[in-house]
């Protein structure tokens, strides 16, 4: 407890600003207080004599001038203390205590599927919401579903693409239409030995389903009680190749020879090498929540024969596969579904020959057990730490190898024969940032020997087999290593999560040492993490790579469409993740962070030296290209990838200011591999330096140190746990809902409480000035010429609703303009609308309303007989009036709300001053305000000198807002014109407008034909650093490529 230091305080820069405002303030009160007291004592100098209303002290003396004038200095405190905003600090939290209450019950920021709405865990940063200028975010869960998908894999150097299983997610994703097929496929974990038969592919056979789109949403996307088990993550269709591998594996009675074949070690790798929990009770709920159980086989050449026959050709499935970006995937005349860049392509029965009853198809499948229980593993369920491990421990369910159970010290796999294997786990090498892999050693039940089950990044596994291709092994191995790198470049390029996987087999002897050095770190006191890591680095050497495998986390709905509004809104987007940088930029362009007109800049590094050259060479190009005449006006777009090896040295102190302008220049940025303590200091150092307003948006807790970081943190409330949605300001269900949260609502939060703050600023100072005014004309003996009373309502009652429901409810641009037109965030940013200069001008017109308002009612009494109560009561009415109706003008919009509290105060006014007036005889003696205002109203002067006053006095506001608004309209002013519009007139300009300035969906219809492929090979994407000499040539074209393109897969 002692070294937690807690979360950083933020305060928002509205309030920050409020703050030095209210010194202001303080000057100006303590200017008025010595020009009182100085009036005083010339006041008191020039008396010819004692006047007899000075009363002496007990010693029959009166006190000096220069006495009296310093105690008028305190009085005139006393009298003038309203110029302080007090009142003003518990109004803005009232203020947005209703702004939270509007903004957590938006409808359109709750979503249905968790059963979740917008949380605010900060009262005091809502304003904050419509100034920020940089968003960084987390990929995995906060861009993306975080539901892993089982899409490829590589065993031995052979690729098994899946083309089943992608036909499932196919059909999955298929837009609305009649032909929609939505079918049940649920692979059940195999029970006897894998067979080859010859069967009848009758209709009848294959289960499927007519739906609309929200049905086959829900057969994707269901929620369950158990994190990772929807339908989309569980549900694994096998490679029929694969398959035949296995079974022949299988078909071998020697256990000997199984626990030597690679591919069956492979799928003991995925079922063994992890943490997943089984459960069994929890399963049983989420069966009776989930999709009904049917008597069908379980093979998927007959769900693919169903779904031809179904759709007619397999050409029209494919037609709606386009979930990665069109220029990722290039579908041929002859493709399934997408084409196998790593194996001869298989030959597939025309959609003809498979819609003819009775066609013979030779198939794996199990045979039907529909006169049986469901099997035991039927039952399971697993409960795992992070959706990559469920994901591979259902895809080697998929394929028979079906983990039963786990304890601390065992674990149980169901073989495909149907055989149980309990293995004894003797360690669990847990993973860690600096590792970047995991292992489990077991021993084999049947060998009883030590067995390293060990997986990770590619990077981190493959220098455990050597140099990065291992030269030091030979023949086939060595090919199979340099095939698993190819194959898992590709997957990378496709946007796929990959993951190697190895075995080890462990000597007694060497366990027997290891384990001694095991126990020693374990038992150690000093240094024990440091000694436990460098016992698991001595283990995992000399691997034996199995194969690796690809898994898919797709995009939240709406993700590209909300970072292009962000960008259009000014704010410079940030995706920092520890993915490898293939796998981020592919998901970067599908997500919109990059364009492919984008002028992207790659750095990856090795050494300082070149990284410093190639900053300077990079910042140097990018100076020169944004001072171009073509671009001067222009936001320049460029897009920066970097790494976490070489973020390191150019967040060092001698480059991080070069760094930060590279950075000030790009349109986005895009971060790879790096770590939470990274993602931290990147945002600290772009906050200090640019002293911008920052936002940081993450799901899981390797983003809190982010999240707090920032001057507004998002937590996503996701399948990673509640860390990051604890340690947030905010908390959303869903990226898409950042778009509404801060072009809307932070955009009015903003401006509400920027224009109360100012209005309440000016109220008091009209206010107050009248006492001041005054002073000149009562030896600055500060008198007042108003009613104590009624001066205390004024403040309390009749004046402080009305700024309260302005800061809450006002809407200068309807939610539709402001998503319509994101560039109307802009003018919250920077500066926004509370400037020094706004604060001045409403100080001057504040003090010009005063003096019209008291000196118009002087001169019109003036050399008449009325009392001081008489002159102050007219001052009092003309001051509501003109606070009001000043108030009236800087209103957007009018509701009834509107009218109640602004009527009500003026008939509040009334009614307390003609109750006070008429009982109050000796409430405040010696004064005497008995029926004052009740004789005013019977005098025609008073309503003409009110009438008068507060024209004169709101005339130049009112003008000026004619002229500012017809001569040079704001864009705020433009949109709330085009809010009177039809709504279809409305949204038929907004769509002119887009299309006029090239962005929305007019800007992507031209780029719909993907740009032809002018790299061969995926390793060419992203060349490595390159020397300094090569730097410095005249053709800057090594790291900064223009056009950048992606490898179109044909």
């Amino acid at each position: 407890m002692l070294n937690n230091n807690g979360p950083r305080y933020k305060r928002s820069k509205l309030e920050r600003k409020l703050n030095i405002d209210v010194i202001f303030c303080v000057i100006l009160l303590l200017s008025m207080c010595l020009v009182g007291a100085v009036g005083h004592f010339l006041w008191l100098q020039a008396l010819p004599s004692v006047p007899p209303y000075l009363v002496p002290n007990s010693n029959g003396h009166l006190d000096s001038p220069s006495l009296s004038s310093f105690y008028m200095f305190f009085t005139m405190i006393i009298l003038l203390q309203i110029l302080i905003p007090i009142s003003l600090y518990v109004s803005i939290e009232l203020v947005k205590i209703g702004q939270i209450y509007f903004i957590t019950n938006d409808i359109d920021l709750y979503d249905e599927e968790t059963d979740s709405r917008m949380q605010c865990k900060a009262l005091n940063i809502t304003e904050d919401l419509g100034q920020i200028e940089y968003i960084f975010s987390d990929k995995t869960g906060t861009l993306t579903e975080n539901k892993m998908v089982f899409r490829r894999c590589s065993i031995m150097g052979t690729e098994y693409p899946h083309k089943e299983n992608a036909i499932r997610l196919t059909v999955i994703d298929e837009p609305d239409s009649e032909e929609e097929v939505i079918f049940n496929q649920r692979p059940r974990p195999l029970q006897k030995g894998w067979s080859l038969d010859t069967e009848d592919t009758n209709p009848e056979n294959t289960q499927h389903h007519h739906g609309s789109r929200r049905k086959s949403k829900g057969a994707g996307n269901a929620q369950s009680n158990v994190a990772f088990s929807s339908p989309l993550e569980t549900e694994v269709i096998p490679d029929r190749k694969l398959l035949q591998q296995i079974s022949r594996a299988e078909s071998s009675s020697s256990s000997s020879s199984r626990k030597m074949d690679p591919y069956l070690d492979f799928f003991l790798a995925l079922a063994i090498c992890n943490t997943v929990v089984v459960s069994m009770a929890t399963a049983q709920r989420q069966r009776a929540s989930g999709f009904p159980r049917y008597c069908q086989t379980n093979n998927p050449l007959d769900t693919l024969s169903s779904l031809v026959r179904k759709a007619g050709s397999l050409r029209h499935i494919l037609t709606s596969w386009q979930r990665m970006p069109k220029r990722t995937h290039t579908l041929s005349e002859d493709s399934v579904i997408e084409e196998d860049h790593f194996n001869p392509p298989v030959k597939m029965e025309r959609a003809g020959d498979l819609n003819t009853d009775g066609a013979q198809t030779c198939s794996l499948h199990v045979p039907p057990q529909c006169d049986k229980p469901a099997a035991t593993s039927d039952k399971l369920c697993y409960e795992a730490e992070s959706p990559d491990e469920a994901a591979l421990v259902y895809a080697a369910k998929a394929y028979g190898f079906t983990l039963l159970g786990r304890t601390h010290d065992s674990v149980t796999v169901r073989l495909p024969s149907g055989q149980n294997l309990v293995f004894e786990v003797l360690d669990t090498l847990t993973f860690d940032s600096n590792r970047k892999r995991m292992s489990v050693l077991v021993r084999h039940p049947i060998t009883k020997e030590y067995v390293l089950y060990t997986k990770g990044a590619d990077y981190a596994i493959m220098e455990l087999l050597g140099t990065p291709y291992a030269e030091h092994l030979s023949g086939n191995q060595k090919n199979m290593v340099a095939d698993t790198q190819h194959h898992l470049d590709y997957y990378a390029k496709d946007g796929l999560r990959t993951l190697c996987f190895t075995k080890k087999v462990v000597s007694d002897k060497a366990y027997e040492s290891w384990s001694a050095n095991r126990q020693r770190a374990l038992a150690a006191i000093d240094n024990r993490e440091q000694l436990i890591m460098d016992t698991a680095v001595q283990l995992e050497t000399n691997l034996t790579l199995l194969g690796a495998t690809g898994v898919e986390d797709r995009l939240q709905e709406s993700v590209p469409d909300t970072i292009m509004a962000l960008r259009e809104a000014g704010i410079q987007v940030w995706v920092l993740t520890g993915d490898k940088p293939e796998t981020a930029v592919n998901i970067g362009y599908a997500c919109r962070l990059l364009e492919e007109e984008d002028l992207v800049i790659n750095m990856s590094c090795k050494n300082k030296l070149t990284c410093t050259s190639i900053l300077d060479c990079t910042l140097e190009e990018v100076r020169r290209y944004a001072n171009e005449p073509r671009n001067v006006d222009m936001t320049p777009d460029i897009s920066l990838v970097i790494d976490g090896y070489t973020l390191t040295m150019v967040l060092s102190s001698d480059l991080q200011d070069r760094f930060v302008d590279l950075a000030k220049h790009c349109r986005s940025v895009l971060c790879c591999r790096v770590t939470p303590l990274q993602k931290s200091r990147v945002v600290k150092v772009i906050r200090e330096k640019l002293k911008v307003m920052t936002l940081a948006v993450g799901d899981g807790a390797n983003d809190v140190n982010m999240i707090q970081a920032a001057d507004i943190g998002i937590g996503i409330s996701g399948q990673e746990g509640m860390q990051a949605v604890m340690a947030s300001d905010f908390a959303i269900s869903r990226f898409k809902h950042l778009k509404k949260l801060l072009l809307v609502h932070g955009h009015w939060c903003y401006t509400r409480l920027a224009n109360m703050i100012i209005y309440f600023f000016y109220k008091n100072v009209a206010y107050v000035n009248l006492l001041f005014w005054y002073q000149f004309f009562c030896g600055f003996s500060a008198t007042t010429m108003i009613d104590y009373w009624l001066m205390i309502f004024f403040n309390l009652f009749f004046t402080s609703l009305p700024p309260i429901m302005f800061g809450i409810m006002d809407k200068d641009v309807s939610a539709e303009m402001l998503l319509g037109i994101p560039e109307l965030y802009k003018t919250g940013q920077g500066a926004g609308e509370y400037k020094f200069s706004t604060f001045w001008v409403s100080m001057l017109d504040a003090f010009y309303q005063s003096l019209v308002c008291f000196f118009i009612p002087y001169l019109a009494y003036q050399d008449s007989d009325i009392d001081v109560f008489t002159f102050g009561t007219p001052l009092n009415t003309i001051s509501l009036f003109t606070i009001l109706l000043h108030l009236s003008i800087e209103i957007k919009a009018w509701t009834v709300v509107h009218w109640v509290i602004m009527l009500g105060s003026v008939a509040l006014y009334f009614i307390v001053t003609l109750v006070y007036s008429a009982i109050c005889v000796t409430c405040n003696p010696p004064s005497n305000p008995y029926w004052i205002l009740q004789s005013q109203m019977a005098d025609p002067m008073f309503y003409l000198i009110c009438t008068i006053s507060t024209v004169v006095a709101l005339l130049p506001r009112y003008m000026f807002h004619v002229l500012r608004n017809s001569i040079a309209p704001s864009p705020l002013v433009q949109a709330r014109h085009l809010d009177r519009l039809d709504p279809s007139a409305r949204e038929q300009w907004i769509k002119e407008w887009r299309s006029f300035r090239g962005g929305g969906q007019v800007k992507r219809s031209e780029l719909s034909t993907p740009p032809s492929p002018t790299l061969e090979t995926p390793a060419d994407i992203y060349p490595q650093s390159p020397a300094v000499s090569d730097i410095m040539g005249d053709d800057f074209t090594l790291n900064v490529i223009t056009n950048y393109q992606r490898p179109v897969h044909t």
